[in-house]
């Protein structure tokens, strides 16, 4: 009898699974989109335990060893997949050690508040909004990022042999055997830059101050090589997907030179390195429309992405026929889901060509948003199973 492991492989590797192809979800769940199904039948225990991924990590002096290696978080989101119906995938992170903080009240004054958040930069929020607005990112100048790098080796000193074994080990035997395929996700080398310095701020930077962004990526790099790897050789993922999101609806926002300079040189070291230990796909996960920088992902070393935004341009169909290799979870319009039975199957009959070809495990093209039904998203994932059992059907 195949595994849920084998299965996925299968699947995102060209070939013809055995019954069907995975069904499994591109993210875990919106918070808001499981507490609309408790008040329509989902179980409480159920819906409640599907986290987001910070929740057991700020201010949980108990469960410390979440604040960097996300583990346990993940089990009531793969208890929550499954009840609904989806194969089990584990979901979990390793976190940049310069990338957790305390949440604190700065200052409070009749006109504002100011607070750090769990990624260590300063929010205001003025009287009378309940809106948080970006006051100082944690990056704003070369000094800046030396104090940030100094405080990473500080927290560096808890990644242990022993911590990172206590974290993940006990995910492995249950791996092993099949019964869950592993998805490890990380923050890429736009992603991190970008998070630390702003949307504007970074994109200057490729520019002006060039240094410190390969100052910020040989850090990352460093401590993927000499920490995550560990991970790697304990759990051996079956998809690795880096968060970058560099692109909008009007395309890239950085160019192919300074993707592959700032971005893809860095893939280049590091995926071989993953790949040698048993990693079966490295994806990205990018919003937008980013077409032109296929090619220089590919070439880098990447094997497909996620979640491949529909209503930004990113048309699956049309992608294979340029780029028949690459593999793709995701895809499916989101918003079809809460328009009713037909366009949920209408949707499938769009991206039913690329199901057929493989390489391919269908989800939503992000997080299913709280305005979609649980009746109809339980249709959704029916119809999904349906057709996974043509998943591969056309390859030779």
């Amino acid at each position: 009898m195949i595994t849920n492991r084998e299965r996925e492989r299968r699947t995102l590797d060209f070939e013809k699974p055995v019954d069907r192809g995975s069904v499994e979800e591109t993210f875990y769940p919106w918070v808001l989109t499981t507490q609309r199904y408790k008040g329509e039948g989902i179980p409480a225990e159920i819906a409640d335990g599907a986290k987001d991924i910070t929740n057991d990590i700020v201010g949980n002096k108990a469960n410390q060893q979440e604040k960097y290696f996300p583990v346990n978080w993940a089990q009531g989101v793969m208890e929550y997949e499954q009840y609904l119906g989806f194969d089990p995938v584990r979901r979990i992170h390793f976190v940049l050690p310069f990338r957790r903080f305390e949440e604190k009240i700065i200052e409070v004054k009749p006109e504002y508040t100011l607070k750090q958040d769990v990624y260590g930069r300063q929010l205001i929020r003025k009287a009378g909004s309940e809106l948080d607005l970006e006051y100082k990112q944690i990056v704003e100048c070369e000094d800046d990022w030396k104090r940030l790098m100094e405080r990473g080796d500080r927290e560096l000193e808890g990644f242990t042999d022993e911590a990172i074994q206590e974290a993940y080990g006990p995910l492995k035997e249950a791996h092993d055997r099949g019964d869950y395929s592993i998805r490890l996700n990380l923050e890429g080398f736009f992603w991190t830059p970008r998070e630390l310095m702003g949307f504007e701020p970074v994109l200057y930077a490729f520019y002006d101050e060039p240094d410190l962004l390969h100052s910020i990526n040989d850090y990352i790099l460093k401590v993927y090589q000499e920490k995550m790897l560990k991970v790697i050789d304990i759990l051996q993922p079956d998809v690795v997907y880096f968060m970058e999101d560099l692109s909008g609806k009007n395309g890239p926002m950085i160019s192919p030179d300074c993707f592959n300079e700032f971005v893809g040189d860095y893939y280049r070291q590091i995926i071989p390195e993953m790949k040698a230990r048993g990693v079966g796909n490295v994806f990205v996960d990018t919003d937008g429309e980013f077409s032109k920088l296929i090619p220089h992902f590919m070439a880098a070393g990447v094997d497909g992405f996620l979640p491949m935004d529909v209503n930004a341009g990113m048309n699956i169909v049309k992608v294979r026929e340029e780029f028949p290799t690459l593999k793709f979870i995701g895809g499916y319009n989101k918003l079809r889901i809460q328009e009713g039975k037909e366009a949920i199957d209408r949707e499938f009959d769009r991206i039913l060509p690329v199901i057929r070809g493989g390489g391919y495990i269908p989800g939503a093209d992000h997080q299913v948003p709280p305005s979609a039904p649980l009746e109809l998203y339980r249709y959704y994932i029916q119809r999904l199973a349906e057709c996974m059992k043509q998943a591969g059907a056309d390859i030779k």
